[in-house]
């Protein structure tokens, strides 16, 4: 079975989002530069180098709005063993693939889909990094 291990949200004001879910909940919010799309993680759980320290739990991230791309709303990331192979299962149970893989460095291979109901979702092949699948 493939765990759910990260969530996604978009955001219009960087700087007020990360003020609102630090001081609301205690996030730990780590904001990442133009390389990597002003990308924001944030921690949510305890990890240690294998990962969650409570099973189940996840953490999150958040992203630019911009109007070019689809489905920006909160959505789940689900962790997979081989993105090439859950692509094509994907496909074959009639979800649509949004673009090719993309190298996130230090954690993974990442691709977003619509699932035959026109949510947004996306899968991870972790390499690294907290969410990692032991």
């Amino acid at each position: 079975m493939n765990p759910v291990v990260h969530f996604e949200m978009p955001y219009d004001d960087r700087e007020r989002m990360m003020q609102f879910y630090g001081a609301a909940f205690g996030w730990q919010l780590q904001a990442l530069g133009p390389e990597m799309g002003e990308y924001v993680l944030a921690g949510t759980i305890e990890c240690d180098e294998k990962g969650p320290k409570k099973p189940g739990a996840i953490n999150g991230g958040f992203f630019q709005r911009n109007p070019e791309w689809p489905a920006q709303y909160p959505s789940v990331v689900i962790a997979v063993a081989d993105i090439q192979e859950a692509m094509k299962t994907v496909g074959a149970a009639g979800g649509t693939l949004l673009g090719e893989p993309m190298a996130i460095p230090g954690v993974g291979l990442y691709i977003s889909f619509f699932d035959t109901e026109g949510n947004r979702v996306s899968m991870l092949q972790y390499t690294s990094g907290c969410n990692a699948v032991p």
